[in-house]
């Protein structure tokens, strides 16, 4: 019945649903989700897209991105996964890293605006600090940046 499908929000009262609702749970593996919950779950587990892949959704997203810098950036984001972080750039990241340097108006990836906007991608301070610009040097020099 689907007047049992309700929820209560303190700052909206409460909503019943018109149809029968379906739930999508998202994880980062930060947290564990109880094995209660996950015997009630069906389970799919999407990788990072391919280059290609990375790039057509930068092309697609960021409006005024060149494709140069689109697959620069992807160069750079897949090294960063490679690497064992605590937390590597999602697609998201991504996107937003993009949208940055557009805004800044860049047309291209040097050692000094990666360093500056590294806190687009990189969002554990652990993780930072074990980025040198050696790192950033190398990540760039694959990328046909510099």
């Amino acid at each position: 019945m689907l007047s049992d499908f309700q929820v209560t929000i303190p700052e909206l009262g409460t909503i019943r649903a018109t149809h029968r609702p379906l739930v999508a749970l998202t994880s980062n593996r930060t947290r564990e989700i109880g094995d209660a919950l996950r015997r009630r779950c069906l389970y799919l587990y999407i990788e990072h897209p391919t280059f290609a892949k990375e790039v057509e959704i930068i092309r697609a997203k960021v409006p005024g991105i060149s494709d140069a810098l689109a697959a620069q950036i992807t160069h750079v984001v897949q090294g960063l996964r490679a690497r064992r972080l605590m937390k590597p750039p999602g697609v998201a990241e991504t996107l937003d890293w993009a949208r940055a340097l557009v805004t800044l108006h860049q047309d291209h990836l040097d050692a000094e605006i990666v360093s500056e906007t590294l806190g687009c991608l990189v969002k554990d301070r652990h993780d930072i600090s074990l980025l040198h610009a050696e790192d950033i040097e190398t990540l760039l020099a694959g990328a046909g940046a510099g």
